[in-house]
Parts: C-alpha cells; structure tokens; sequence
C-alpha cells in the first residue's frame, strides 16, 4: 500500500509592500506640510514632524523638495494654484459686466472662506517680506488669469458705459482680496474687539452681497 502523501504546503506568501507612486507622495507631503505651515508658521514647522505623520523619512522628503524652503515653496505655489485656475474657469463671457464682476468677487470670497489655510499661509509669507515667492518663478505666470479676466470685465464695462471709475485690474484685484482676505484673517481679533463675528454663518450672504455691492458701487460712481 502506498504511503499517503501529505498535502503540499503552499510557499509562505512576502508581505505586501506599501508601494508608492511619485505624484501621490508628493501630494501627501504638501498635504501634511500645508496643515503643518499653516499652523505654526515656517519657522516653527518642523520636517521631522511632517515626515512622522506620515510615516516617512525627512531624507524622503527632501529627495522630492529639496529643503525646507524649497518644500514651503511649493506648498505656497499649490496654494496659489487652486484659486487660479478656479479663476481660470469662471466662465463670464456669457454675462453683463455688472454681473461678471460680482461673479468673480463671490468666487474670490467663496475660495477664501473656504481655504482658511491659504490666508494664514499668505500671511507667514507676508512676515517673511515674499521672500520665497520671490524665489518661485512659476507664481507670477500663476497670477496673470486673475489680472487677464479682470482687465477683460472692466474693458467691456468702459466700452458699454457702465463703468466710469479710473481703476485698473490689479488696484480692483486688491480691493476685492482686500475684503475677502481681512474676514478670514481679523475674523478672531474683530470678534474680540467689536463682538461681531465676520464668518458667521447666519451673515455670510450678508458679507458676499455686501462685496459685490461695494465693488460695483465703486466701478459705476460718477
């Protein structure tokens, strides 16, 4: 009789590796490195703390950013790039100047309010005078479409007779981030100051409404 045979022991299978392709990566660094920025400025972020949160090596990191400054850099430039190309696709041309233009200011309050980190992150740039968009060649061609969408709106209000006030693109450009900006930045220090809460919810169309009045008031005063 023959022996039986024992059954074949399958061959133990390698532990899976955690595999990582190079954008996703990239993304998860400026992921934690925007929370990390945003929170306690650049000096006080620290790479090895970006790194342990997301269980990789502070080497790993700068094989893909470089430094530090390189890595704050780019998070600025990610930043940046969101509301640019959410300005990129404002479709306006459809509408009368009146209404493209209070568009485009709702979308800048919109993405503001939104992107708390974006304010504070402009701000710790501002502190250290610009010094690393100075560096980043690529945010200046990132700022045109805002400037080329304006410069647009207020041609086709001046050639219809609605607008009348001597403003170029830029100077409303800052009048409408102006506004955007300090009720996301001063929302603490103004609640404390005069016990009114700029980003409340139940005042938010309030303020949105607010803008685009203000704006076209200015743009159509005699």
């Amino acid at each position: 009789m023959a022996a039986a045979v024992p059954p074949s022991t399958p061959a133990p299978t390698k532990p899976a590796k955690r595999t990582r392709d190079k954008a996703r990566t990239q993304a998860e660094i400026l992921d934690v490195a925007t929370e990390e920025f945003a929170r306690l400025g650049f000096t006080g972020a620290r790479v090895d703390e970006i790194a342990a949160r997301i269980q990789t090596t502070k080497r790993m990191i700068y094989y893909y950013f470089g430094s530090k400054e390189q890595l704050f850099t780019a998070v600025l430039e990610r930043a940046y790039a969101v509301i640019r190309r959410q300005e990129q696709q404002l479709d306006v041309d459809d509408l009368d100047p009146l209404a493209a233009i209070r568009r485009l200011a709702e979308l800048t309050f919109d993405h503001h309010e939104a992107h708390p980190d974006f304010i504070r992150l402009v701000s710790i740039e501002n502190i250290h005078e610009a010094e690393h968009i100075a560096s980043a060649s690529s945010l200046g061609s990132l700022n045109s479409p805002a400037i080329e969408v304006i410069g647009r709106i207020l041609e086709d209000g001046r050639e219809q007779g609605v607008f009348t006030a001597d403003v170029d693109a830029v100077d409303l450009h800052a009048m409408i981030s102006s506004f955007c900006f300090f009720r996301v930045a001063n929302r603490h220090t103004f609640r404390t100051l005069f016990g009114r809460d700029l980003t409340e919810a139940a005042r938010r169309d309030h303020y949105r409404t607010m803008l685009g009045d203000m704006v076209i008031a200015y743009l159509t005063s005699k």
